[in-house]
């Protein structure tokens, strides 16, 4: 059987909620997922996760979501991390961090397949230590802690690394090849084109790109960005509001084996002229 997957880039603000809401149909129809992940670290005006939009989220479809190093920048949803199970902050923070260091996600089948139980999906994000400014411990060691942890012989795993360094990223990649699903990076709002299947069954790409305003320096005014690179001073970096597209992966599991047979690498650009946008 195949599990189908979709992973989504971090979402930036209200143009990458609205892009979102938009697409998501279309992503559904296109590639009939069993379950769609997203960062939704940058939702909250590009940092943070309110609880209000959680909830938007998981209404509009989103069965699993991940955090990042803004995972704590809106003080409220630290209850939604210790009450909610579809929803994780980095594994490697302080011991004494709220919130879950991994999650387990129910697949199910679509109405028009057979009618079997699928074996769950964990997920697992960690971030990374290089030009990182949030303190966490070794990402690689957390990651070989867990997975001996988790209450399932064999698992599928979905390892997010939220980091700066692709070279951290691949070294991820490679560290779990054959022993995770899929290795995905993100955080750092560039889509990039290096979406394959490792030799030992692993996919993986280096950064899922976001889910937000492209017309943007990494989701945010360009004014306002290039005000303060070429002047030093302060200038808020305000989400901008141009061009929102959706990015991510699609992935194939084979559930027998726990591997992947399939990456394809995902951009949806929304429609401006129509609803959410124009309602």
């Amino acid at each position: 059987m195949q599990l189908r997957l979709v992973m989504l880039g971090d979402i930036v603000g209200r143009p990458g909620r609205e892009a979102l809401r938009q697409q998501l149909p279309h992503i559904r129809e296109r590639y009939r997922p069993h379950l769609v992940v997203a960062n939704a670290e940058n939702s909250a005006n590009g940092s943070g996760l309110t609880p209000e939009q959680y909830t938007k989220l998981c209404d509009l479809g989103i069965d699993g979501m991940t955090l990042g190093d803004h995972v704590y920048k809106k003080s409220q949803i630290v209850s939604v991390l210790e009450r909610e199970s579809n929803i994780i902050r980095p594994a490697n923070l302080a011991a004494a961090a709220k919130g879950k260091r991994w999650m387990m996600l129910q697949p199910k089948p679509l109405a028009d397949e057979p009618q079997v139980e699928m074996p769950p999906v964990f997920v697992i994000t960690v971030l990374g230590r290089i030009m990182v400014s949030m303190p966490a411990n070794d990402p690689f060691a957390t990651v070989d802690a867990i997975l001996p942890e988790l209450p399932r012989p064999n698992p599928i795993v979905l390892v997010e690394v939220h980091a700066e360094a692709t070279s951290e990223k691949i070294a991820m990649g490679w560290h779990l090849d054959g022993r995770a699903a899929a290795v995905v990076g993100t955080h750092t709002h560039v889509a990039t084109a290096d979406a394959r299947i490792l030799p030992k069954g692993t996919a993986y790409i280096t950064d899922l790109g976001m889910t937000g305003p492209h017309e943007s320096v990494l989701g945010r005014r360009v004014d306002r960005v290039l005000t303060h690179m070429t002047t030093q001073m302060h200038a808020p970096f305000d989400v901008a509001e141009g061009d929102p597209r959706v990015n991510g992966v699609f992935v194939e599991i084979e559930t027998d084996t726990r591997r992947a047979t399939r990456i394809e690498r995902i951009e949806f650009k929304a429609d401006v002229n129509a609803p959410p946008f124009m309602s």
